[in-house]
């Protein structure tokens, strides 16, 4: 089994995370909070947690750890200095620790538009923090996969995608339980080992996407 810390626990696509690592015969999930008030949830679901805020200090949160899932993020409706400090510097704290504790890979949820922020003036300043901290990553050293899904929706997961290395250069939508599910998946070895990915909702099944991915080289 391999302790897996998934940062963005609490949120939407990261609770969807975790209740598929909790299923596996794999990974054993670890859970990021930020206050103690949020351990209940998941000993309700008998998976640990580590107390650690991605605004402050996390180098103690890798104790353990084999691989990291970060699908954190501050919310469409926060400020700029929040999403600076969340998405981007949060993201990069979180990096330098995985570095320091030798994690055998780094699972990053980014955002469909990261390349080139530019081209969406609404989210130009959110994209932007994507895009550093996921250059960031990429240079690190460490291993990686970097998930770019198109627009999040709570629709109901199909498990069928479409993806492509870099730009899809199309828009499109795709559920938070397929995106949890290429996050976990992502996570396999040799499997879109530092590769980064556009996806949205397609016709291929995420497996066979991912392992097309991989070959592409």
């Amino acid at each position: 089994m391999e302790n897996i810390l998934i940062a963005g626990a609490t949120g939407h696509t990261g609770k969807r995370v975790i209740e598929i690592l909790n299923n596996s015969e794999n990974f054993s999930p670890l859970a990021l909070i930020r206050k103690e008030e949020q351990r209940q949830q998941f000993e309700d679901m008998e998976v640990e947690a580590v107390l650690g805020d991605l605004e402050g200090d996390v180098s103690h949160t890798m104790k353990g750890v084999d691989k990291v899932i970060f699908a954190a993020g501050s919310g469409g409706a926060t400020s700029d200095e929040k999403t600076d400090a969340v998405d981007r510097d949060g993201a990069k704290k979180l990096i330098d620790a995985a570095k320091a504790a030798n994690v055998k890979k780094f699972v990053m949820l980014s955002s469909m538009g990261a390349d080139d922020p530019s081209k969406n003036e609404d989210l130009r300043h959110y994209l932007e923090a994507k895009k550093d901290a996921d250059e960031y990553l990429r240079e690190s050293g460490l291993n990686y996969t970097i998930v770019r899904p198109g627009a999040l929706t709570d629709d109901l997961g199909l498990a069928k995608v479409k993806v492509a290395k870099g730009s899809l250069n199309e828009r499109g939508e795709i559920s938070r339980d397929d995106v949890a599910f290429i996050l976990v998946m992502s996570l396999a070895d040799p499997l879109v080992k530092n590769v980064t990915f556009e996806a949205i909702e397609g016709e291929e099944s995420i497996k066979s996407a991912l392992i097309d991915l991989s070959q592409l080289g």
